[in-house]
């Protein structure tokens, strides 16, 4: 009897981590119908990151109602599991969420602290929190404000800030949240490494996909410098060249300088969170994959970082396709790389076929370790 670990990220646009867990043990249950196979998906952090988790033996769901970015009450939830709870800001304040109402000066993460306060106050001790796709750029404050942070004007009256009103802070205390997170671990999950602000910072690599002109642009980008430097005036620490501050619209920034927390890559998170070793002790293959394996992979993404921590397990990665530096996932402990792509065809008609091609791949791979029996 073999054992397979599958645990891959989605392909952005195509196939759902989900999806390809369920389209690999299809296919390996016909060739190894005794086999054992734990599925593992994972997320980067934005969409779908708490329905990765919910897929895992343990975790459970829990619903509530929170703010969304306009702050209108919509039905959120998040994952749960004794008490670690694992949930994503998108599911407050995502981008497709904003669609033909795009303003990231105006709108908040406010609903993201509702949905932490739920979990601590459900008795979470640690909170996991996936950072990506976003329609905001608070720096994280109407999250903080949710959970106690106060924001004061200059005529000491208190406000919760969005992007637009950011430089009219000129005092935060955040003296009710330290009480309310006391006993709680913080943790964000991050996989890009742009500061809060400057020319590689939230709003000018992220604001314009958020509906940002070039105008608007420059200016959150000067107001989020605002709230950088007045909470380094305040705590004497620089968070706002943190690598990952300025993700969400800079929540990393917002997570770590308002409430204490910290960023972290999210494959090593979500592989320390699942005990990734002691899963995989006894696995004869471990099969992972995302969309396209290029150098950028190599920052440790979801093939690369596995690949890292298997312990020289046989690690097979099926991706959608390879670009320039592919080859070096070889050195970091990948075994073998197969892209779906049978044809070179363009994105649009891949697409149309990415189920059929990867379970196509999968067919492939299985009859080739069968036949090593």
């Amino acid at each position: 009897m073999k054992k397979f670990i599958l645990i891959p990220d989605s392909f952005k646009g195509t196939i759902t981590a989900g999806e390809y867990c369920n389209i690999f043990t299809a296919v390996l249950k016909k060739y190894f119908p005794d086999s054992e196979i734990v599925s593992l998906p994972l997320a980067d952090g934005g969409e779908g990151t708490t329905d990765c988790f919910l897929q895992m033996d343990g975790y459970k769901k829990v619903t509530t109602t929170a703010m969304n970015a306009f702050m209108e009450e919509k039905e959120v939830y998040y994952a749960v599991k004794d008490d670690v709870a694992v949930m994503e800001m998108a599911m407050c304040a995502s981008l497709p969420s904003a669609k033909g109402r795009e303003n990231p000066s105006t709108t908040t993460t406010y609903g993201v602290g509702q949905l932490i306060r739920h979990a601590v106050g459900n008795g979470a001790k640690k909170i996991i929190l996936g950072l990506g796709g976003s329609c905001t750029n608070d720096a994280g404050a109407g999250m903080a404000a949710a959970l106690g942070v106060k924001f004061y004007d200059e005529n000491h009256n208190e406000f919760i800030p969005v992007g637009d009103t950011l430089n009219k802070i000129v005092l935060y205390s955040t003296e009710e949240a330290e009480e309310l997170l006391s006993d709680v671990e913080l943790v964000a999950m991050c996989d890009i490494n742009n500061p809060l602000y400057g020319k590689n910072g939230a709003a000018y690599i992220f604001a314009p996909q958020k509906g940002a002109d070039a105008d608007m642009v420059a200016d959150l980008d000067g107001k989020l410098q605002c709230i950088a430097e007045l909470s380094q005036k305040q705590t004497d620490k620089d968070f706002y060249t943190l690598k990952g501050a300025g993700a969400a619209g800079g929540m990393g920034f917002g997570v770590c300088a308002f409430l204490g927390g910290s960023l972290r890559p999210g494959v090593d998170l979500i592989l320390d969170t699942i005990d990734f070793e002691s899963q995989i002790q006894d696995a004869d293959f471990i099969f992972t994959g995302e969309g396209r394996l290029d150098s950028q992979s190599l920052s440790g993404k979801a093939v690369i970082g596995i690949a890292r921590r298997a312990k020289g397990k046989p690690v097979i990665a099926v991706v959608g396709s390879v670009a320039d530096g592919w080859e070096k996932a070889y050195n970091e402990g990948v075994t073998a790389v197969f892209t779906t792509n049978l044809q070179p065809v363009p994105f649009e008609i891949a697409a149309k076929n990415a189920h059929k091609n990867l379970e196509s791949t999968m067919e492939n791979i299985a009859r080739l370790i069968k036949s090593t029996k």
